[in-house]
């Protein structure tokens, strides 16, 4: 048997995250923690486990075996795509207050168990986004469109563009909701919202390998089209329902909702999302009351978990203060200037974790209570995350010191670790975090193995992703093994993170307000410049980026615009029509394209087409729902319009990220050849 080769292992473990535990539900008394794990780093069936807290035992709850093959319901296939689930077996579950009962689904089939005895019960139905209500008596689903409790249509499509408990695209894809119903905290109704596609444009995805098939439509909202109309309704498991009233022409948004005892908060946002409210709905009545409302000259920045409430009732939100995203708690900020607050992890009685940074390489967590201030909970350098419940902490941890991921459960006596069984890269990365140029920029290098300082000139293949929402330079060993073995194959492999990406502040996310790319490409070059200054084997004449997604948008931009820079690019489902794009996630940067259609232009590709002379290959998957392969094949007429050569490598039966092992260790290969091939003087 061949040996296990990187692009092979990277595709198998799913990016080095399968057998790592996941999505931990902690019980109100903290005694025990729910969670998901597969059995291997290359098993891609999740089971449910608990943990006791006190003794350290793990106990399987439910091992689903082998997935049938079955083909999911459309629901649940559109959310594996929207948030990019790789895995099997249980992919979610949803408990009962009291953490004793879950609800989960197997290839659509849904299914309880008893969190305490391990027994579990078929319900012999189908739906997705399964739940139960807060006294465990009650599952609810959706299947076809229609909200069900306890197998009974409570609200059903009025409509054929219609949906009920179901997040429109916008909501899954740029907001981070990715539900669209919510059980009252005594069971006794819930607030659902319906979702009316009618006036949103509608687009297609076919299969060229396949003419015989039929092609797949769906509601895409590009930028400056219509949205989805979106309302909530406040509904009794019999079918009574009562509308919730708030301004929707102003705010056609709804970006959260909190639901607890202390009331019910929902979070509402302007088309051109520079104005936020925060709202208070009456349950009996669907009358609304304004809790606060934020502005902003740019946008307002949606902060996962926020809007919340206290055991107390005091409101936590963030607010944009002294060039720092702060905590705020009731009337109080919280947290620090310098202290850039990232999201609301949990809030666990009157106390509040939250993932916040002030070195943007990591993220760390912090408390805050009344009664004990705000407590740093983490100190080893690195990227944490985690959750709190009944006074106990959870933290995921990862370091560039180990491998994966280390789970820590900490309150009473001992922290107690939750096994993890992720697959140990066959190489590991030699990762050296620096800061570049006068806005010292967040980079890491890596070289190849071996390789002695000054022994010779190497090509230079910068691996960004640079844009907002991720910041790609953090201190996590596994998250480089790609790029280190780029590394290996003869380059030195730069990482750069620049303006617009997270974690340094409301002013450096904004700096890509109404234009994309032109700060993010500088930042790309002056990193390189100063890294070549700092490390003299770096070889500025022969010079590659590569990126997927904003980083193949990025990679693209690179050549065309700079190709005194950039000498060769592969660029993966890159966005090369800016209005292409969706409406929430494009106008948030961009604008209304009907107000500001130059800064689509100066964000836009096509108009770069004559200026290409650089190697340039582009790559997309045909069945891509996020960034359509009408990007790449659009920038690619308008190239060919010119006369000016490029290659396109078209991924048949492939999203915006594959899951077939296959196709994800050859598109590594190929990517390596075209950078070998077209690089001048390429390594040996």
């Amino acid at each position: 048997m061949p040996a296990l080769t990187l692009p092979r292992q990277h595709a198998r473990t799913a990016r080095f995250k399968l057998g790592i535990p996941r999505d931990f539900t902690i019980s109100p008394d903290g005694a025990r923690v729910v969670f998901l794990r597969s059995s291997a780093g290359d098993d891609p069936v999740n089971r449910l486990w608990t943990l006791t807290v006190a003794t350290g035992e793990e106990r399987l709850l439910v091992d689903p075996g082998t997935p049938s093959g079955a083909a999911l319901p459309e629901a649940e296939r559109v959310h594996r795509e929207r948030t990019r689930e790789r895995a099997g077996g249980i992919v979610a579950y949803a408990t009962d207050a009291a953490v004793t009962k879950a609800v989960y689904a197997l290839d659509g089939a849904l299914h309880t168990a008893d969190l305490l005895t391990g027994a579990v019960t078929s319900l012999d139905v189908t739906g997705s986004d399964a739940r139960l209500s807060p006294d465990g008596q009650h599952v609810s689903y959706v299947s076809g469109g229609a909200l069900y409790v306890d197998g009974r249509p409570v609200l059903t499509p009025d409509g054929p563009d219609v949906t009920w408990g179901l997040p429109e695209h916008v909501a899954a894809e740029s907001m981070a909701r990715h539900r669209g119903y919510w059980w009252a905290p005594d069971g006794s109704r819930l607030l659902v919202a319906r979702v009316d596609n009618a006036r949103v444009s509608t687009w297609h995805l076919s299969e060229p390998a396949d003419p015989g098939r039929p092609p797949r439509t769906m509601a895409y909202p590009a930028a400056g089209t219509d949205n989805a109309d979106v309302t909530l309704w406040l509904a009794t498991p019999a079918g009574e329902r009562t509308e919730v009233i708030w301004d929707r022409t102003a705010f056609e948004y709804v970006a959260a909702v909190s639901w607890t005892e202390h009331g019910l908060l929902v979070l509402v946002q302007s088309r051109d999302q520079r104005t936020t409210r925060v709202l208070e709905a009456d349950p009996g009545t669907g009358a609304t009351t304004l809790l606060r409302e934020d502005t902003d000259d740019a946008w307002l920045e949606l902060v996962p978990g926020t809007p919340a409430r206290t055991a107390g009732g005091e409101l936590v939100w963030t607010v944009d203060r002294d060039g720092t995203r702060r905590l705020m708690v009731g009337d109080d900020l919280v947290t620090p200037p310098g202290l850039q607050v990232l999201r609301v992890l949990a809030v666990d009685g009157d106390t509040v974790l939250a993932q916040c940074c002030d070195e943007p390489t990591e993220r760390h967590l912090y408390s805050y209570s009344r009664a004990g201030g705000l407590v740093r909970v983490t100190s080893e350098p690195g990227v944490h995350t985690g959750t709190r419940g009944g006074g106990v902490t959870l933290a995921v941890t990862r370091t560039l010191e180990e491998h994966g991921a280390r789970v820590t459960v900490t309150g009473g006596r001992a922290a107690t670790r939750i096994t993890s069984y992720g697959a140990i890269p066959v190489l590991r990365p030699d990762v050296e975090l620096v800061s570049l140029g006068e806005r010292e920029l967040r980079g890491a290098i890596m070289f190849p193995a071996g390789h002695v300082p000054g022994s010779r000139r190497l090509p230079v293949l910068l691996d960004p992703y640079a844009g907002p929402g991720l910041a790609r330079v953090q201190r996590g060993l596994d998250d480089f093994a790609v790029s280190q073995w780029f590394a290996d194959q003869g380059f030195a492999v730069l990482v750069v993170d620049g303006r617009g990406t997270p974690g340094r502040g409301p002013a450096w996310e904004r700096a890509i307000h109404l234009d994309k790319l032109s700060a993010a490409l500088e930042d790309q070059a002056d990193a390189l410049r100063a890294a070549a200054g700092r490390f003299p084997d770096l070889d500025l004449g022969r010079v590659a980026i590569r990126g997927w997604s904003y980083g193949g948008y990025l990679a693209a931009a690179a050549v065309l615009r700079h190709p005194d820079v950039f000498h060769v690019a592969v660029a993966g489902a890159p966005v090369t029509d800016a209005r292409l794009y969706d409406t929430h996630w494009q106008e948030r940067y961009l604008g209304h394209p009907d107000r500001h259609p130059e800064a689509y232009d100066r964000s836009s590709l096509i108009a770069d087409a004559p200026n290409l002379r650089r190697p340039l290959l582009l790559m997309h998957g045909l069945a891509d729902d996020n960034v359509f392969a009408a990007h790449t094949l659009t920038l690619s007429a308008a190239l060919l319009a010119a006369g000016r050569p490029h290659t396109v490598l078209p991924l048949s039966g492939v999203s915006h990220m594959t899951a077939r092992e296959e196709v994800a260790e050859n598109l590594l290969l190929l990517e390596l050849d075209f950078l070998r091939s077209n690089l001048p003087g390429p390594p040996a």
